[in-house]
């Protein structure tokens, strides 16, 4: 392959033009990567390190707020990471896991009614095709070709019909992994001061706030959003739960003393 294959090779590969345009929209700097947005792992991830952040910080700041020892905030904590850990690993994998299967279910649909009425799907196909703009004519050469091929037409198919690619489903225990891990790292990042002698709730406080506006930070460049604002709005969010849980713990904690 010569040079000019190559880089039309290359390109092609990363989504990029080929031919002289192409050239030179590489040279310029241009690229089209895009990242994964099909939430096999981020969303899980995300929810999972809020979740056990939010949940064992409001839990203790509940403790606090009813005057409880040190001892019974570290056993309850501890327990609240180590439950729900568990619970959102298996949440996540049993949702994914139903989330796929449904998925497959229409699949099979979609591949028996391409298989029995093939002429009435070329021309389903067809109108996709002249949604998009293009005319009677070539919408009608582009659904024969597509359909030329089972497995193009039923992935073409599925897209249209169901908004999913039927060979890139998200990883049940990828997801599943992924929420048990990061809700016991969220879980933990609350507990450290009293796992180092540190039992004063408003160092768990400020150390929650560090790490909420830390991960909204992380959350809003890995999504494009403005850094300061995604950190700011997750800070808002997560020092809500914390001070009705407080509220309600001191109310009952005063009420039982």
């Amino acid at each position: 392959m010569d040079g000019k294959g190559k880089l039309a090779h290359m390109a092609h590969g990363r989504n990029e033009p080929s031919g002289a345009a192409g050239r030179a929209a590489l040279s310029a700097g241009w690229s089209h990567r895009h990242r994964d947005v099909s939430g096999g792992w981020l969303r899980p991830t995300v929810f999972g390190t809020v979740d056990g952040l939010v949940t064992n910080a409001s839990l203790i700041s509940g403790l606090g707020g009813g005057g409880v020892s040190a001892h019974t905030v570290v056993l309850t904590g501890v327990a609240s990471l180590v439950a729900g850990a568990f619970s959102m690993g298996t949440g996540e994998y049993i949702s994914v896991t139903n989330q796929n299967e449904l998925v497959g279910a229409e699949v099979t649909l979609e591949q028996r009614m391409l298989s029995r009425f093939p002429a009435a799907e070329e021309e389903e196909l067809a109108g996709y095709f002249r949604n998009y703009g293009a005319d009677g004519k070539t919408a009608a050469r582009m659904a024969a070709a597509v359909s030329a091929d089972p497995d193009t037409a039923l992935r073409v198919h599925t897209r249209e019909e169901l908004g999913v690619d039927p060979q890139d489903l998200p990883s049940p225990l990828l997801a599943g992994v992924s929420s048990l891990f990061a809700f016991s790292a969220g879980a933990l990042v609350p507990l450290l001061p009293y796992l180092f002698g540190a039992s004063v709730l408003w160092v768990t406080l400020a150390l929650t706030a560090v790490a909420l506006v830390a991960s909204g930070m992380a959350v809003g460049k890995l999504t494009g959003r403005p850094v300061l604002r995604s950190g700011l709005r997750q800070l808002a969010f997560g020092a809500l739960a914390i001070a009705v849980t407080y509220f309600v713990g001191h109310l009952i904690g005063g009420a039982a003393r």
